[in-house]
């Protein structure tokens, strides 16, 4: 094992953090960019919640963080990667967040989105016809919760897609279907290694044009397309050959002050992970964006990016393990316990790391509670401070 000291926060004084700047503790929705955080699940700490057990849920804290969200103004995408769809939250517990975040939005008037996916078919080889059912039967659930379906990247429609076609046939017979105009998720294989060669092609050119095929034939059915491959030149790229009046979500918590600020032909929306735990700072950078206020835009948001950039470092997959430790440090929830054991997915460095990183970001809304948890972890962990 290393040395313990280097492990030990802001130096030999021990755990110091410093008082975030005052934000608001609510705001109106912004007017300029459609946003959505994409929000994590908060694992009932008595619950069985091991690896391939069913997730075991603590309901209460999970809703009323979606609410804190709403009361920045901003979306809450669910049942999205950020809450472990496909590592640990399974189709019977997405069901049931879907439905609940369905009826809280309701009461608060909130933005909702909702992933549509394929997971609670088996895991292994499904056959092709297979896969527009799966999809059906979770687009009935969002749509029954009264949320925006977000039509997401399919491990299985990877799996058995034997080219672009396939997918123009699967997402052709969904989009048709909607109630209300969907948005796509283009998924890296960064987030998901099982997604390589999503759209029919390896060659992110040719996976392009079928996603811009996709959208040409339907743009009247699609809202936008969330885009999450920590590419912003790419990303541009496909926001400017986008129909008229079919939105760029960037899911790109890299590059993501620049890409939601645009340029003279454009911006980005946003649906993004990153927005969880920065959730207060981005609503007041969108704020200050909607008032032409640039420069406190880029003030507020350009000491998160460190933070960002740490906290989806490869294996970008385990960027979940960080949202839910800062909402421990933040106070959003009572525990560092996640649903399939997942709060094993970071090192103890990474975690140190991502503290300091948070504590200079301003993201810690209160000082003394984070220094005291983040004590409490590092003894735990064997860690002197």
């Amino acid at each position: 094992m290393p040395p313990l000291n280097p492990l030990n926060p802001l130096g030999a004084e021990g755990i110091r953090v410093r008082e975030p700047a005052p934000l608001p503790p609510r705001l109106p929705a912004p007017t300029g960019r459609v946003a959505f955080a994409a929000a994590h699940v908060v694992a009932d700490p008595y619950g069985e919640n091991t690896p391939g057990a069913p997730a075991a849920v603590d309901w209460d804290t999970t809703l009323a963080f979606r609410h804190h969200l709403w009361g920045l103004g901003l979306g809450v995408a669910d049942a999205m990667d950020t809450a472990q769809r496909g590592m640990g939250l399974d189709w019977a517990a997405t069901r049931e967040l879907i439905t609940r975040s369905g009826a809280e939005a309701r009461c608060v008037g909130g933005r909702l989105a909702c992933g549509v996916g394929t997971d609670q078919l088996p895991v292994g080889e499904t056959a092709l016809a297979d896969i527009p059912a799966a999809y059906e039967q979770q687009l009935d659930v969002v749509e029954a919760a009264g949320a925006q379906p977000v039509l997401m990247a399919s491990r299985a429609l990877a799996a058995a897609a034997a080219g672009p076609e396939d997918y123009l046939r699967v997402y052709g017979r969904l989009i048709a279907q909607a109630r209300q105009p969907v948005i796509l998720h283009w998924l890296g294989e960064m987030f998901d290694p099982a997604l390589a060669g999503y759209w029919g092609s390896r060659d992110l050119d040719e996976a392009t044009e079928t996603v811009l095929t996709l959208i040409r034939e339907h743009a009247t059915r699609i809202d936008g397309i969330k885009v999450s491959l920590l590419d912003a030149d790419r990303e541009i790229l496909l926001r400017r050959a986008l129909p008229e009046g079919v939105r760029l979500y960037t899911g790109d918590d890299f590059n993501y002050p620049e890409l939601i600020r645009g340029d003279e032909l454009g911006h980005s929306h946003a649906l993004l992970g990153i927005f969880d735990p920065i959730a207060a700072t981005a609503a007041a950078a969108l704020k200050a964006l909607d008032a032409g206020d640039l420069e406190r835009y880029d003030a507020l948001l350009a000491p998160t990016l460190p933070l960002a950039r740490h906290l989806f470092a490869a294996p970008t997959y385990h960027y979940k393990t960080g949202v839910v430790f800062l909402a421990w440090l933040a106070g959003h929830q009572s525990h560092f316990t996640m649903v399939a054991g997942a709060q094993s997915g970071r090192s103890v460095p990474h975690l140190v790391e991502l503290f300091e990183l948070a504590d200079a970001a301003g993201v810690l809304p209160d000082p003394e509670l984070a220094a005291h948890r983040m004590r409490q972890y590092l003894a735990v962990a064997g860690v002197e401070h």
